[in-house]
């Protein structure tokens, strides 16, 4: 009996093994494809805009290869560090406000159980229903009145835009925080604020890198808010920099589109790659129902 059930668990094994080997082989193929754009728009950045157009799939050659012009072309024509550092101010303070407000409300709403946070829980949930075409010109509008167009003023409107799944997904997570932990820190003298920064947020860890990630990735890329909320005359983001590489009649520079390309998703990737490995923890925590 013993034997038969060696057997089956080695023949278990097996199977599992066979499977694996084939799951590996699909993902990596799929990993492929995916990675395929982003490796043809990296090596396009390096050639000539008459080889662009003419051989896109070819890697660059003597004839071909342009080496950093485009990126030199496409910093001078751009102001490409105006840009960044107006991407990485809208980027980065619009992502601490949202994880510190949301996360707040969060637990608030998840200890405290009446009426009013149910509505408030409610509202977020709904928040993120409605299409943003429904709301972009009263936005607009009401962001020009309130002063908002601006870098540090378009941030209150990210708030609002990304509080909806971050706050549900940092509800998901606290109701899988046991009680008895903040009991016990109220207990040794701690007060609400002192237990929520000291011994509850430090817990949400992976949900916060994960809210993180998935905030910082639509901010930085965003065309369409930073187009209808800033003056842009003043003020400009990376996608809309490179927008503007398009001439007249539909001309269009595509080696210096490329090169801008390249540039625009390099932070976000090192920011990405060093954080990924918390999606997934973070996801499946914030999907607890309590």
């Amino acid at each position: 009996m013993a034997k038969k059930k060696n057997a089956d668990s080695q023949v278990s094994a097996v199977r599992r093994a066979k499977h694996g080997w084939i799951l590996t082989l699909f993902f990596s193929i799929l990993a492929i494809f995916y990675m395929y754009p982003i490796f043809l728009v990296v090596i396009n950045a390096v050639k000539k805009k008459a080889f662009i157009t003419r051989t896109p799939f070819a890697l660059p050659d003597e004839r071909s290869f342009f080496g950093l012009t485009n990126f030199v072309n496409g910093i001078e024509k751009t102001n490409f560090f105006a840009a960044l550092g107006n991407s990485v101010i809208i980027t980065v303070g619009s992502v601490a406000l949202i994880i510190l407000c949301t996360s707040m409300c969060a637990w608030f709403v998840t200890r405290v159980h009446n009426k009013m946070n149910t509505g408030i829980y409610m509202l977020c949930l709904f928040s993120m229903i409605v299409p943003f075409q429904m709301v972009m010109f009263p936005l607009s509008k009401i962001a020009n009145m309130m002063k908002l167009s601006n870098p540090i003023g378009i941030i209150l409107v990210y708030l609002g835009f990304g509080a909806g799944l971050a706050v549900f997904m940092f509800c998901g997570f606290v109701k899988s925080i046991p009680l008895e932990i903040e009991e016990a820190a109220m207990i040794d003298g701690c007060t609400p604020i002192q237990t929520f920064f000291r011994v509850v947020f430090p817990i949400m860890k992976p949900t916060v890198i994960t809210v993180a990630i998935l905030q910082a990735m639509w901010i930085w890329n965003d065309y369409l808010l930073p187009y209808l909320v800033l003056d842009l005359k003043k003020y400009k983001t990376i996608p809309i920099v490179i927008q503007y590489l398009k001439g007249g009649y539909g001309a269009v520079d595509w080696g210096t589109m490329m090169a801008m390309l390249v540039l625009a998703i390099i932070p976000i990737i090192i920011f990405y790659a060093a954080c990924q490995k918390y999606i997934i923890e973070g996801v499946v925590a914030g999907a607890v129902k309590g």
